[in-house]
């Protein structure tokens, strides 16, 4: 029987170990009617049995007649090739979210490219041959901005590493795909119910234990502005859905017109010539992109208040001579992380009901305890594509929502 909804169809990739999951659950909600005729997600994971944490939530949303899961690897061309044939009876897939890319920060080069650059490469190609109408990438925030004021699509941040340089450079693969519907979202930090992935998650998990430890959590920054702007993953599904049904709407050639950025060169013009889709250096390369943070104009104070005041305690700072020495030694990496794992562990041990299982750690490597300044103005997603954040503030109330909710599925000590 043909597929004759109104709806569109829509394919996921990747992501199921950061925001796909609520994505997913955003377009076909465990109550309400779905936004879409038929939902695949592809990613690398299992999810019977499960070789990723999926939160209660996911696994419920697999079980609905729109959605389909396909494990597949997609660094393999033919893979990707076959990931965008629909099953039987249902259309082509109008709309592809691309939320790939290797997010731990101390991959190699050679990773970065192999599992971030060609797989979106290939994602992007396929999907402009195949003609989809919107092509959503969902970019991480791997940049460093300058901690003066938020900044808007016309500034170019640096790539913070490896990792940065290879995501960054990504986008600039994915702007030269001819007739590729591409809008490019740039998040900030996201957090909410069910991620266990990112520094939010940690700065929660970590204010906890000074909280149950009735003891002050101390940060080895200075209590500089130090921006780390927030964004609530709901608001990053939101987002995604709204930028998907503007460009379908218009069209690469209009899009670029109304919301095209330059995507400016931030690699070594040595690696053109070594790396399969890699631009010049000196070509212009323009693509729709749009910040999407909410309005917290969240900073490490900031966040590092609301969060230890949640848990009943306070956030401080070290001293000069402690930050110095804390910034510069590697090995007290392990030295700081005593504290935290250690009550961590303390938490799960005397949680009633205990905890048997959960994705919380709250040891934070040596990445998480570096400073990074992402500031960023969601003003033209406002302007542009008219969107209305659901969770304009990082608050009380959405930490409330987070712990509740790992306490119902049993992630999360009750102490």
């Amino acid at each position: 029987m043909a597929d004759v909804s109104s709806k569109p169809n829509v394919l996921i990739c990747g992501g199921v170990n950061t925001y796909s999951r609520a994505l997913a659950a955003y377009l076909v909600p465990l109550e309400g009617d779905p936004l879409v005729s038929h939902l695949r997600i592809v990613d690398k994971y299992s999810v019977e049995p499960a070789t990723t944490y999926l939160g209660s939530e996911f696994p419920q949303v697999l079980q609905k007649p729109q959605v389909d899961y396909k494990q597949a690897n997609l660094t393999v061309q033919s893979i990707v090739g076959s990931v965008f044939d629909p099953p039987d009876g249902h259309r082509p897939y109008d709309y592809v979210f691309d939320l790939t890319g290797e997010v731990r920060y101390d991959r190699t080069e050679m990773i970065q490219i192999k599992t971030t650059c060609n797989v979106a490469r290939m994602l992007g190609e396929e999907a402009a041959k195949r003609k989809v109408k919107a092509y959503v990438r969902v970019t991480l925030p791997f940049y460093e901005t300058s901690s003066k004021g938020s900044h808007d699509e016309k500034d170019d941040p640096k790539p913070d590493g490896t990792i940065g340089i290879w995501w960054h450079e990504t986008l600039r693969m994915l702007a030269a795909i001819e007739n590729l519907n591409l809008v490019i979202l740039r998040v900030g930090f996201v957090y909410g119910p069910y991620v266990e992935f990112g520094d939010i998650t940690s700065a929660i998990t970590v204010g906890s234990v000074y909280g149950y430890l009735k003891k002050p959590m101390k940060s080895v920054w200075s209590p500089g502005k130090n921006p780390t702007n927030t964004l609530h993953v709901v608001d990053l599904a939101g987002a995604a859905w709204a930028s998907a049904q503007w460009i379908a709407s218009l069209g690469r050639k209009e899009a670029d017109s109304l919301a095209g950025e330059s995507i400016i060169f931030r690699n070594e013009k040595s690696k053109v010539s070594e790396v399969a889709g890699m631009q010049p250096h000196d070509k212009k390369l323009v693509a729709p992109l749009f910040n999407l943070v909410d309005d917290s104009n969240s900073t490490l104070l900031s966040v590092g208040q609301t969060v230890t005041s949640f848990f009943g305690t306070t956030f401080e700072f070290f001293n000069l001579g402690e930050r110095t020495l804390y910034k510069f030694m590697d090995d007290t990496v392990e030295e700081i992380n005593e504290h935290h794992v250690g009550g961590w562990t303390q938490m799960i041990q005397n949680s009633n009901p205990p905890v048997l299982k959960t994705p919380l750690s709250a040891y934070m490597d040596k990445y998480a305890l570096e400073k990074h300044v992402v500031a960023f103005s969601n003003s033209k997603i406002k302007e542009v594509i008219g969107y209305n954040l659901r969770y304009s503030q990082f608050n009380h109330e959405a930490i409330r929502d987070i712990v509740s909710k790992w306490k119902e599925e049993g992630s999360w000590p009750n102490v």
